[in-house]
């Protein structure tokens, strides 16, 4: 099957429907023929993508960032993230999201790989970083960024915290 989109995909985007257009993502309402023949009506999130970054420090301790997140109204133990500016490389998106959410400049990016987080719904691209050589600069949250805590764990530590939690992050686990 040959692709009619941007994307590589193996469907057909027969029409198309733009419903929402936000700060952070769109959702699109797609009528799409599968690789399989079968015509259907899907709703997508089209997303810039994403950097996930877990700031390692020099003893080994990971950090966690406690940020509130309106849609489940909780605050909920992430590691550090955010999503890409437009034409914005994702290795400069780690460096900027881990520095305005912690307080942290990177000295070095290891990068771990990328993953889509809900591929049924979204074409979000998470791309992966362990942040080394850490120093301590100054936190720069966005306005609507609510992040209380910054906890610094022992990596059994931040695994047990993760198994057991219930407000946890996916990427972060």
């Amino acid at each position: 099957m040959s692709s009619n989109d941007a994307s590589g995909s193996l469907s057909k985007i027969d029409s198309k429907r733009e419903v929402y257009r936000g700060r952070q993502f769109s959702f699109f309402v797609e009528q799409v023929t599968h690789p399989n023949g079968v015509q259907s009506e899907m709703g997508v999130v089209r997303h810039p993508g994403s950097t996930v970054i877990v700031p390692v420090f020099d003893d080994g301790t990971i950090g966690l960032i406690r940020q509130y997140r309106h849609a489940v109204s909780e605050y909920v133990y992430e590691t550090p993230a955010g999503t890409m500016e437009p034409d914005e490389e994702p290795l400069v998106c780690a460096y900027r999201e881990l520095e305005e959410e912690t307080g942290f400049a990177a000295g070095k990016m290891i990068f771990v790989g990328k993953t889509y987080l809900l591929p049924a719904y979204s074409d979000e691209v998470t791309h992966v970083y362990l942040a080394r050589d850490l120093r301590e600069t100054t936190q720069d949250l966005d306005p609507d960024e609510i992040i209380d805590a910054l906890s610094i764990l022992s990596i059994y530590h931040a695994a047990q915290y993760i198994k057991n939690a219930s407000d946890s992050h996916p990427p972060t686990a």
